[in-house]
């Protein structure tokens, strides 16, 4: 056998059945890659900088020399953990042996090294031209693609997230921008929350999850968002077309709304709902501010999340309902309770 090369879209069609091996160093891979890959660092972290230098102040060669002797301590290792991945694998794949898709930054050096090494053992190998970057570029390509998107809004507490859920189980195609970001968009956004994904890693899911959608199902439903979710941005070309979308309003009564933030985040430590509350400090106001932490600190948890609650609904009249002069149309859709089951028959009618 000899190691094959692989361009981007052939590989996109094809990773769900083969071995995505990122060869590239695990601070490389931790910051952003693609999704399923697994990492089969050729160099650590150290080493590559240091055969990174060599590299720019000498020669490829003299980088070449100083990256031997580091690998060949690495062979037996390498076989043994790609062995392991190939054997769960194939139990997923009916039996079927999995092919290696191998990369690392533009399919130089660190993938031809490694795809060598794995094709000598006999394993099917093939080599992504043009290596994690081609994928990057192929991720940036998916944001400008139409979609048929419909925008799901309403004020803060309106349940829109489980809306969206309960949308996905009954078959409808959905992107769930707030799950992708690990950050429900607030001051509150982080609390219960994993740590959220550099841009880089968000932009990827999102790309791969809009891969994913059906393209002959006639709507895409998002939950509308602003620009920044959290410490990650929605890719500009995408956020246009949310713009440029129905956004689907649910009008849903204060008190209702109010309870279900109480449910929702009326469980978190006191001190963490007090960090998040400074966070707004300047836009809430010195005096509401100092209420909401009060009764925070009196345990009045539900009187604290009205004050909250009212800043966000000034909030987002101020900066989502004015932005309406950039979409299409804003439909209001009344609905007496925050119930996901309920309001997503309301949109189905739609």
């Amino acid at each position: 056998m000899a190691v094959q090369k692989i361009n981007i879209d052939d590989f996109i069609t094809q990773a769900a059945t083969a071995i995505i091996i990122d060869v590239r160093s695990p601070g490389e891979f931790e910051h952003a890659h693609i999704i399923s890959a697994v990492n089969l660092p050729l160099f650590s972290n150290e080493e590559r900088a240091i055969i990174g230098t060599t590299y720019k102040k000498q020669s490829r060669e003299a980088a070449i020399k100083m990256g031997l002797p580091l690998f060949g301590n690495k062979l037996l290792p390498m076989i043994e953990t790609v062995e392991a991945w190939v054997s769960e694998k194939q139990k997923l794949n009916n039996g079927i042996k999995p092919a290696l898709f191998v990369h690392c930054w533009r399919g130089g050096m660190r993938s031809a090294a490694v795809a060598w090494l794995l094709d000598l053992y006999g394993f099917k190998v093939f080599q992504l031209i043009g290596g994690y970057k081609a994928y990057r570029n192929w991720v940036l390509a998916q944001f400008i693609k139409p979609y048929p998107i419909k925008v799901l809004g309403g004020y803060t507490g309106s349940g829109k997230t489980e809306i969206l859920h309960v949308l996905k189980k009954r078959n409808h195609k959905v992107i769930d921008l707030e799950g992708l970001a690990h950050h429900k968009g607030s001051a509150f956004g982080a609390l219960g929350q994993n740590i959220q994904p550099s841009q880089e890693m968000f932009e990827n899911k999102l790309a791969d999850a809009l891969y994913h959608t059906d393209t002959n199902q006639k709507t895409l439903w998002v939950e509308d968002e602003s620009q920044r979710i959290g410490l990650v941005i929605i890719p500009v070309e995408f956020l246009k077309q949310m713009r440029n979308s129905v956004c689907h309003f649910f009008v849903i009564p204060f008190e209702e709304r109010l309870q279900f933030i109480m449910e929702g985040y009326g469980e978190f430590k006191i001190q963490d709902l007090i960090e998040a509350t400074l966070r707004i400090e300047k836009r809430l106001g010195g005096l509401e501010t100092k209420n909401a932490i009060q009764f925070f600190n009196e345990n009045e948890i539900k009187d604290a999340f009205a004050i909250l609650l009212k800043y966000y609904d000034k909030w987002y009249e101020k900066n989502a309902l004015s932005a309406t002069k950039t979409k299409l149309a804003v439909q209001s859709i009344p609905s007496d309770k925050v119930d996901a089951d309920i309001n997503a028959q309301l949109l189905e009618k739609i």
